[in-house]
């Protein structure tokens, strides 16, 4: 117990960030997290001090950490994070038992599937040992239930080690040295055991010389070691594994080493036939990275005689697409075929496939996307270790300008496999996986540590690499040639980089890397943005009338809204009949869903967003949030011209192109183009009242009722211009009102038929001031390419609250300082809100100016006047009219008013009632100001109409006695003569 009590009193409570970096430092800790529910029960994350031991006494020392339990397996990591950690499924643990120790001591004895024990001393308070126990219990009869345990007997019969450990084993005698598998079997050897899984060196043999590489030697260490510490799932990962790997893996168990170090063996056991499934699912099936695979293919360690057959091709091929049909987003990227190639000499496909989705979704992630977000991260950190590690060869690189990234980033993107000899990469390999990327950031320093003098001397790029190539080739060659030591001598140049890497650079930790990796992260992003940017600007189809920079704005917009509301996942084109590219799908597009185009639009259009003026006596804010109405929904489908349901950025460039350059008589077209719905050239009564809305929509926060008053007067005049060209029921009946019989009515056609085309939706919009300067400038204002301010507190909010915000300025915190400081204001009395206008031409309240008719004299007396009483309402008016095409208007722009000016072709034949309408248009409105008659050609209606006027006086004349307070009696006097005056004859 004297090493138990020295653990506890050197014990210290991590960190709750220690404690994060402890879970996600665990060999599967990536392939954990989520799988708390089993077969719909949860069971509880929870996590407890502990030490950890193993059940034979003396054999090892007790560690202090903590004990994981993340269903459905159990953790433990030492509190330095390295000596001793393992992760095993609940399903391999047999047996749990409570020891009886003394008062005060909380232990547990663990007996594994390999009859392994494993003692673990809660160092808790009671509760939570009891709490921790119970968590336990639920989760191994969770295991128990869905026959998890039952599986364990089949899926380690496929691992090496179970046969390497076993005394009973006969699998050494049908291998050689090198561990690959003797072609004929020997004479009385026992049947070959086939169920243990093994990549292509068990045929095409492994690299090197098996004696060079003491293979007999390592077998006799790792048995020893599997035997005391477990094996495959139930590996405990001792510092003494650490040490061994570090010294090579041998051939044979390199495969499955690979798997339980790096976590990739708990995904196989937990998908058991996923592999094969998923290659079924798919046969036959083509893309783009598919395309890319089969270029690759032959380019895979040629010189591995694997890969000069077609067994190792096809493997190679399967894996590799396999990967891309599971991750499609990411599909193939080069360098992946080097990866997978490399790792199937020592795994089975199965293996490979599920080692390749550890590596390029957790150890390495973003080396292998499209981007490249990841290397290019990795190459910055690079260096900058260099220039904090090595300042001389940085400052060098500097004045020479040579770039270190162009031997450096083969070195990463393929874990120096392609860069040195496969038998030192592979070293490389064991170490990676078993302590970790920062292993590539170690090796790289040491390489360039070695041969400092020589980069001393190099000019340029060129000689780099020469010098790297010469280096690489020479690692196993003796470091020390001309020592008289024959132990010196025997040092190999590889283990003097791997002594220089792993002394020399032991400062490079994990929490270095993940802190250099934030530190650079956002520039990272942003040259890579800005690359983005500049390739999806220059492969658009056409710019339209935008400038470059214009377009990196529309781009920057987007991306915004896809990151704030994420559009739905990208699905491949629909299948056609005829395709060129003999079936090969292209890759998906990016496009955007109307949620997302809504956000977008908001960071382009003032009246896409609702902004409030929030002032409370504290600070002075706008809120914003996107908003939501039918015209913005109109506006995605109309520009969604491919009929896709979803929008590209091509065609929000194509968009906005056809509406932010336009001039008066375009907008106006545009306008009504975007509420006609059939595409017909005529709006429906249905499309006008819509139209409407979406001008009260735009206007909807304007000051004074001057717009408001403008969309009244549209609806109005459009109705009414409407009806007046209504064609009557009866033909040839245009003269009955002059006889006093009863005028025909209007033919009645459902309100879904034409009604108003553009000629005429232009005249009527012209024909107001208001609505003719928001088509002519406001229109295409409204659509700004410029970044939408931040809503944050004025630089003159200082002292107190200024700080305070500076402290606590996260989005959540905010709403909550927000509503705080809201309530405080409506308390004193000093909460105001201004809605904000989306337009702005008027600041002041104006009244909305009367109505003009656009109807001339003749077209009021015309039979159809009697439909016009109620047609400023959407339900006076339930007949609609197309007016003939060969009718059209000309609108005098300059002089903002409305002509109609029919132009009817000398061929066309217009019916006897668009006859009498062209008729009636031509004529020119009669004024009786404008008549100039002799007094002798008064008629007797215009006596008669004296004694009106008479009438008309003496109400003026009562009027004026009734309110003449204000005249004085000179006034009154001089007034009354003026009224009764005689006319002059």
């Amino acid at each position: 117990m004297s090493t138990i009590s020295t653990a506890l009193r050197n014990f210290k409570e991590p960190t709750k960030e220690q404690l994060t970096q402890i879970f996600f430092s665990l060999p599967s800790a990536g392939l954990l997290d989520g799988l708390e529910k089993t077969d719909g029960q949860y069971v509880e994350k929870m996590d407890i001090n502990a030490v950890l031991s193993l059940g034979v006494q003396g054999l090892e020392e007790s560690y202090a950490g903590k004990l994981h339990l993340i269903a459905p397996y159990l953790a433990f990591a030492s509190l330095d994070r390295k000596s001793v950690r393992f992760t095993i499924p609940l399903s391999t643990i047999r047996r749990v038992e409570r020891l009886n120790a003394r008062a005060g001591i909380y232990a547990l004895s663990l007996s594994t599937w390999h009859g392994m024990k494993i003692i673990v001393q809660l160092t808790s308070l009671r509760p939570t040992a009891d709490h921790f126990c119970s968590l336990l219990r639920d989760a191994l009869k969770i295991e128990l239930q869905r026959g998890q345990m039952k599986l364990v007997k089949g899926f380690t019969k496929t691992c090496y080690s179970e046969a390497l450990v076993s005394e009973t084993s006969t699998v050494a005698d049908n291998e050689r040295e090198d561990g690959s598998l003797i072609s004929e079997e020997k004479e009385h050897a026992a049947p070959r055991e086939s169920t243990y899984h093994g990549g292509l060196g068990l045929r095409f043999k492994f690299p090197g010389d098996p004696k060079k590489l003491r293979e007999a030697s390592k077998i006799k260490l790792w048995t020893t070691y599997l035997r005391e510490h477990g094996r495959n799932l139930t590996l405990l990962r001792y510092p003494q594994c650490t040490r061994l790997v570090q010294v090579g893996l041998p051939n044979r168990l390199r495969g499955e080493m690979w798997e339980v170090l790096s976590g990739s063996m708990y995904l196989r056991f937990s998908n058991p036939g996923y592999y094969e499934d998923l290659l079924k699912k798919n046969i036959g099936r083509t893309s783009t990275s598919t395309e890319d695979i089969e270029k690759d293919l032959h380019r895979s360690l040629p010189e591995y005689a694997g890969y000069q057959s077609e067994e190792g091709i096809a493997a190679l091929r399967r894996v590799l697409q396999a990967y891309s049909f599971k991750n499609p987003e990411l599909g193939y990227c080069q360098a992946m075929n080097i990866l997978a190639a490399a790792i199937l000499i020592y795994m089975s496909e199965e293996q490979a496939f599920w080692l390749l989705e550890v590596l390029c979704d957790r150890l390495l992630p973003g080396y292998y996307a499209p981007s490249m977000h990841g290397t290019l991260l990795d190459q910055r950190v690079f260096e900058s270790l260099v220039q904090r590690c090595l300042p001389i060869i940085h400052d060098h690189f500097q004045v020479v300008d040579v770039q270190l990234s162009v031997a450096s980033l083969p070195w990463f993107l393929s874990l120096y496999i392609n860069s040195m000899p496969m038998i030192f990469a592979f070293r490389i390999v064991d170490c990676f996986f078993c302590m970790g990327p920062k292993v590539l950031f170690q090796v790289g320093l040491a390489i360039l540590k070695i041969n400092g003098e020589k980069l001393l001397q190099i000019q340029d790029d060129g000689g780099f690499l020469n010098l790297m190539r010469d280096y690489f080739a020479s690692l196993g060659d003796s470091a020390h040639p001309n020592s008289t030591d024959p132990r010196a001598r025997a040092i190999t140049r590889f283990q003097e980089l791997l002594l220089v890497s792993f002394r020399e650079f032991s400062v490079i930790t994990d929490d270095m890397i993940l802190s250099e990796r934030r530190r650079f992260r956002n520039e990272i992003i942003h040259s890579i943005e800005s690359f983005s940017k500049r390739s999806a600007v220059r492969n658009l189809k056409t710019l339209g009338r935008f400038t470059k920079d214009q377009a990196g704005f529309i781009y920057d917009a987007l991306y915004k809204a896809m990151c704030v509301v994420p559009p739905p996942a990208p699905v491949n084109p629909p299948p056609i009949l005829l395709t060129a590219n003999d079936g090969a799908e292209d890759k998906p597009e990016t496009r955007i869903g109307l949620k997302t185009f809504q956000y977008f639009l908001s960071e382009i259009a003032t009246w896409a967003r609702n902004e409030k003026i929030v002032m409370n006596g504290f600070q002075q804010r706008v809120d914003r949030e996107v908003a939501e109405h039918e015209f913005i929904d109109r506006l995605f489908f109309f520009w969604d011209t491919s009929c896709r349901g979803a929008l590209s950025f091509q065609d929000l460039v194509s968009g906005l192109d056809g509406v932010m350059f336009n001039d008066l008589m375009e907008n106006i077209e545009w306008f009504f183009n975007l509420h006609d719905k059939n595409k017909d050239g005529f709006l429906t009564k249905d499309e006008v009242l819509t139209l409407s809305e979406s001008f009260l929509f735009i206007f909807r926060y304007e000051v004074g009722d001057a717009y408001l008053g403008a969309v009244s007067r549209f609806m109005t005049n459009a109705f009414e211009y409407g009806d007046a060209l209504l064609p009557q029921a009866e033909e040839g009946t245009e003269n009955k009102s002059e006889t006093g019989a009863e005028p025909p009515s209007p033919r009645v056609i459902e309100s879904n038929q034409p009604y108003l085309n553009l000629a005429t939706f232009r005249m009527v919009v012209l024909a107001d001031e208001v609505l003719e300067s928001f088509f002519e400038t406001d229109l295409s204002a409204s659509f700004r390419l410029e970044p939408v301010p931040d809503a944050e507190i004025p630089a003159s909010a200082n002292g107190l609250l200024g700080d305070l915000w500076s402290t606590i300025a996260t989005d959540s915190n905010k709403k909550m300082f927000h509503m705080f400081t809201d309530e405080i204001g409506k308390t004193i009395g000093k909460h105001q809100v201004i809605h904000r206008p989306s337009i702005g031409r008027y600041t002041k309240l104006e009244e909305p100016k009367a109505r003009e008719s656009l109807l001339t004299p003749s077209m009021r007396k015309s039979p159809s006047k009697a439909s016009l009483t109620g047609s400023g309402s959407a339900s006076a008016s339930t007949a609609t009219l197309a007016p003939s095409s060969s009718s059209t208007l000309t609108v005098d722009v300059k002089g903002a008013s409305a002509k109609a000016s029919p132009q009817i072709p000398a061929s066309a034949s217009l019916s006897p009632m668009v006859q009498a309408v062209n008729a009636r248009l031509m004529e020119r409105t009669p004024f009786a100001i404008d008549d100039a008659k002799d007094d002798e050609d008064e008629t007797d209606d215009e006596l008669e109409g004296n004694d009106n006027d008479d009438q008309v006086m003496d109400e003026v004349d009562a009027f004026l006695e009734a309110h003449d307070s204000g005249l004085t009696d000179a006034d009154k006097e001089v007034a009354n003569d003026l009224i009764h005056a005689e006319p002059l004859k």
